[in-house]
């Protein structure tokens, strides 16, 4: 073992260093204007992340986007529609249209969003400072909402939420390749506000090592919230709720994830008394085959059991069939501590009045 971290330790720790280095002098070019943003007259709040792997960002942008229909606030999500079809080039799904759009076209999450807004619409495409000028003026959102661009520099932003996941463990946080960081954590000084998810499954002392540990990097006194994933209910391939939880308690289950944490997911619905048969999980953002869902529907016959998947993969799955036996578990946010102040500081960048003209 000692020779396997020597040797990864002389490998990778320079190319670490190069890695950090890279995007230091990258947001330096950007904060001193070498190198250009794009300005818009309208809030852009962030909601990114510091490492790779999932911290929950889309149950948040979905939380963060009725919060502000609740504010009388139209928004527009910019996302990457990663390995959708439009991800090269671009589009838009308004609210209320995501029974006419293909997750092969616009990507999982895009229509997750656009599935849950009231109002406003989700802006798919990789090149996302230049698709919100393209569709600006014909979507006139109050406030624009930059999914997973805590790294895309090229747009400013009016306030940037960073995400943490709780169960990541401390000696992750080195960027890579020798852990788990996209940057180097002194880019937390463009922070705003810090949110750690999954709290609910770590002990208070992980929470408080994981705050402590950050502390060193952020600005002092912004707004720190600690959430959970509290489930809501058991809905069919048709969005509609069937079960309740309590349902699930006895239940045989084939677990079913192609999301970035399938391990959250499948401890979930242990914890909610369901009796889990198998597990089988597929890359993040996997599109389904009829093949897999074939291989998938014999399991639980042979097995006498359901299918229980994510709210995100059911968007692909109900594509190739809206078997009975097809379930998922949705999920909402629920604040353990530090709502208050962090709602009170969206507030004041979503009603504050930006009258910048757009540049560029």
């Amino acid at each position: 073992m000692r020779i396997v971290s020597w040797f990864q330790t002389f490998f990778f720790q320079p190319l670490s260093l190069l890695w950090e280095l890279v995007y230091k002098i990258r947001r330096f070019f950007y904060e001193y204007g070498l190198l250009r943003r794009s300005y818009f007259k309208v809030p852009v709040i962030c909601v990114g992340n510091i490492t790779f792997g999932g911290t929950g960002k889309t149950p948040f942008i979905i939380w963060l986007s009725d919060f502000l229909n609740k504010e009388s606030l139209v928004p527009a999500v910019l996302t990457r529609g990663y390995k959708g079809g439009l991800e090269k080039s671009s589009g838009v799904i308004r609210s209320g249209e995501s029974f006419r759009t293909n997750p092969v076209d616009y990507g999982d999450e895009p229509l997750l969003i656009s599935r849950s807004m009231k109002k406003g619409s989700v802006i798919v495409g990789r090149n996302r400072s230049a698709n919100l000028r393209k569709y600006f003026d014909e979507l006139k959102p109050d406030v624009v909402l930059l999914d997973d661009g805590f790294q895309h520099l090229k747009l400013f932003r009016s306030f940037n939420i960073v995400l943490f996941d709780a169960l990541l463990p401390l000696s992750r946080y080195k960027v890579a390749p020798m852990g788990y960081l996209r940057e180097g954590l002194s880019a937390l000084k463009d922070a705003d506000a810090i949110v750690i998810s999954r709290c609910d499954q770590v002990s208070e002392e992980r929470i408080q090592a994981l705050l402590d540990f950050l502390s060193r990097y952020h600005h002092p006194n912004i707004p720190i919230a600690l959430i959970r994933y509290t489930p809501i209910g058991i809905f069919n391939s048709y969005y509609k709720q069937v079960m309740d939880l309590e349902s699930l308690k006895g239940q045989k289950v084939i677990a079913v994830a192609a999301i970035a944490s399938p391990e959250s997911f499948f401890k979930l619905l242990v914890s909610l008394g369901s009796e889990v048969i198998e597990t089988v999980s597929f890359p993040d953002h996997h599109f389904f085959s009829t093949e897999d869902v074939n291989d998938l529907l014999l399991k639980a016959s042979s097995h006498d059991a359901i299918i229980m998947t994510s709210e995100k993969d059911m968007v692909k799955l109900r594509r190739i069939s809206q078997d009975s036996r097809i379930f998922s578990l949705n999920v909402e946010i629920d604040f353990m501590q530090g709502e208050e102040e962090l709602t009170q500081k969206i507030k004041e960048v979503s009603l504050s009045e930006n009258e910048i003209d757009t540049l560029g």
